[in-house]
């Protein structure tokens, strides 16, 4: 789309996302002087609940809802988007910023700013998981543990969260599961069980090859066994999968049941432990502005 002068644009800001502390407002407000559009800035904060965001969303009806943050960022201002005809942009600014990088994002802001005045819409759905919007990646097993162990220590960044897979790698038990979905039920046992919006984690790692985001359906990939070749496969090949090992399946709804509770985690957040999930596809959940448009 072209541009369109005299927007309203409101910046959702998490100041807590990433690595470091960066002055979002003021590098928004220098590269966009020279445009004339209005803008409005909101600040997360512990205590910010969706109410309010929405409440500032109704009283103000900006032309573009823009998150300043990681994938829980995004997901929050998702949500608060959901049925109302206000397109979604995205500044990445998370230590994994796995949706931004599966619509083509960069890191760059001068690269989000101008997709967000020049860029194209592109509607997508999300996963309704036990009474929650998940836009990205949910799962529960070793990458819900590693999270929590991430969100824990200071080391931030890629490096951060290799460090904290590290830690959980071997002392993560399996999960026992049963998968009910399709008319059919499917009883496994695995090292991590991912219900799928996306096709890959913010590290780059391709765990939901079939996936597209404004299809009927999403996936739910159980990782039987973690293996170094698997991972390679995941990361660098993209070769398939061995079925002995990971296993992915399509649905638009399920529910997972567990013998024990497991960690749990949705588009990046650690959520703690639980032993069911119902997920349901929302079609045509939101816009989103992207670069290229598809």
């Amino acid at each position: 789309m072209n541009e369109i002068i005299n927007q309203h644009l409101l910046f959702v800001i998490n100041p807590c996302s990433g690595v470091g502390c960066i002055n979002w407002e003021e590098r928004i407000l220098a590269y966009l002087a020279p445009f004339q559009h209005q803008l409005t800035f909101f600040n997360l904060t512990k205590n910010t609940q969706h109410n309010n965001l929405l409440e500032e969303i109704t009283k103000l009806q900006p032309n573009i809802v823009i998150a300043v943050g990681g994938d829980g960022t995004i997901r929050f201002v998702a949500t608060c988007l959901l049925n109302i005809n206000i397109p979604l942009g995205i500044i990445p600014a998370g230590s994994a910023n796995g949706l931004a990088m599966e619509l083509g994002m960069t890191n760059d802001l001068a690269h989000s700013l101008d997709t967000i005045l020049t860029g194209f819409k592109k509607t997508i759905h999300a996963i309704e998981i036990n009474h929650q919007i998940c836009i990205h990646l949910s799962d529960i097993g070793l990458n819900a543990h590693a999270i929590r162990k991430f969100e824990m220590q200071q080391n931030r960044g890629f490096w951060g969260y290799f460090l904290a897979s590290l830690k959980v790698l071997w002392n993560t038990p399996k999960i026992k599961a049963s998968l009910e979905f399709n008319n059919q039920v499917v009883n496994t046992k695995a090292e991590l069980i991912v219900i799928a919006n996306c096709t890959m984690y913010g590290t780059g790692a391709i765990i939901n090859p079939i996936g597209v985001l404004n299809d009927t359906k999403f996936e739910i990939v159980v990782v039987k066994i973690i293996s170094l070749f698997e991972i390679f496969k995941m990361v660098f090949s993209h070769a398939k999968f061995d079925p002995d090992k990971t296993v992915v399946y399509q649905t638009s709804k399920i529910l997972i049941k567990t013998n024990k509770k497991a960690h749990f985690q949705m588009d990046g957040e650690y959520l703690g432990k639980v032993n069911q999930i119902n997920a349901t596809i929302i079609s045509k959940a939101i816009s989103v502005i992207v670069p290229v448009q598809k």
